[in-house]
């Protein structure tokens, strides 16, 4: 694997390892700062609201600046929304902090991109291990995010984590000192602008991006959900800060750690039935969490949630780059994140009054029928996007 890939996947570690961090601090925060309990996830959401607003100005943006240009601009946006944060931590302004987070949100939905930028970076045969080793770059972010949450607290005294955001501000500078290693292959906006191609709308009608979207929607969606809310419930079921930090760090795991054998599955079993796996691992971790609420039961189900989010999302995400051609790239990328994160955004603005008005059980109740929904549109589209990868 060339040494471009690699860098890529230490720019989504740190990347993700911020996430984490984001993860394990902002709903306690929101908890804190929040006028009504409602609101306790609004900074989670304006996040998911930021990174859905980038998901299509980026793929354009870097159609015509260029992958490596366009990197740079993301994490130049999180930096200031690391210093909004801060600032309003300071000041102990709810509205601000949620500012801050929006740019956050921007910040990370360019950086959603990394994986697409690997793939391009790589000869075809490499794609599904490219893919997987850029996601495996979340390894080092499981074990990183929540120690970073951890022993940032100690760093600026004021009970409000402002030093987990201070610990931000240093993992988006490196990354930008590792960007500028990157060596990607020269941007071909103009190239591709002359060649035929097809509107956005018949692309996303074809069955293998209905499929792709589908799954790439809801396993982000879920898995935010209950990944959001489980350190509010388990704060309310009296666990403290660093045993929800811990069950994050294995729930992460789950998410990136199988990116190693991933690809080795899809190639024996295919892409489907491993994206049908993951689904059922989600299943199982509902189960769990609706059996009991003892940190072993907040515990396996977060990993069983990651492992599930990671078959179903590398799987997606190797679906969908087949359902385009190269001048098609930028508005088809577009569309697949824009539709991904709109979910995503959707469940974190409810996953707070959801868990306040419904409760936790409830809560993952409801998320049921949308795992079984998402496994008959597979079986509904299994032949035609059988066919389809049959002919690539």
């Amino acid at each position: 694997m060339n040494i471009t890939v690699i860098l890529l996947s230490l720019c989504q570690a740190l990347l993700t390892t911020g996430n984490v961090l984001l993860i394990s601090v902002n709903a306690l925060i929101g908890q804190q700062l929040a006028p009504s309990p409602g609101l306790i996830t609004l900074p989670v959401a304006m996040q998911f609201v930021g990174l859905m607003c980038a998901t299509i100005p980026a793929s354009l943006v870097m159609s015509r600046i260029g992958r490596k240009n366009g990197f740079y601009l993301g994490n130049s946006v999180g930096i200031a929304g690391a210093l909004c944060c801060i600032f309003a931590l300071q000041q102990g302004s709810f509205i601000l902090f949620c500012c801050g987070t929006f740019l956050l949100g921007i910040g990370i939905g360019f950086g959603t991109l990394y994986r697409f930028a690997a793939i391009e970076a790589c000869p075809d045969e490499q794609k599904s291990r490219a893919i997987s080793l850029v996601m495996a770059g979340g390894v080092l972010a499981a074990v990183m995010g929540p120690n970073l949450a951890v022993s940032s607290r100690s760093w600026v005294d004021d009970g409000v984590f402002t030093g987990a955001f201070v610990g931000l501000l240093f993992l988006y500078t490196i990354a930008l000192i590792l960007l500028s290693f990157v060596r990607m292959p020269g941007h071909s906006g103009s190239q591709q602008s002359q060649q035929s191609s097809r509107p956005v709308l018949e692309i996303m009608l074809q069955p293998v991006f209905i499929v792709a979207a589908t799954i790439g929607m809801v396993s982000y969606a879920v898995m935010n959900l209950i990944m959001t809310v489980t350190p509010v419930a388990m704060a309310r079921c009296g666990f403290d800060f660093n045993a929800s930090a811990w069950v994050i760090e294995w729930h992460v795991l789950g998410m990136f750690l199988p990116s190693f054998i991933t690809p080795r599955l899809i190639s024996r079993l295919g892409l489907l039935p491993v994206m049908l796996l993951g689904a059922v691992l989600m299943l199982l971790c509902i189960a769990l969490n609706l059996h009991g609420v003892s940190q072993w039961h907040f515990w396996a189900a977060l990993a069983l949630l990651g492992v599930g989010w990671n078959f179903m999302f590398i799987g997606a995400t190797q679906l969908v780059t087949s359902a385009y051609l190269p001048a098609e790239k930028a508005k088809s990328q577009a569309a697949n994140e824009f539709l991904i994160f709109g979910m995503v955004t959707v469940s974190a603005f409810s996953s707070g009054w959801l868990e306040a008005t419904l409760g936790w059980q409830m809560l993952n109740t409801l998320m049921i029928p949308v795992l079984v929904w998402v496994m008959l549109v597979v079986y509904v589209y299994r032949k035609p996007v059988s066919r389809h990868l049959a002919t690539i």
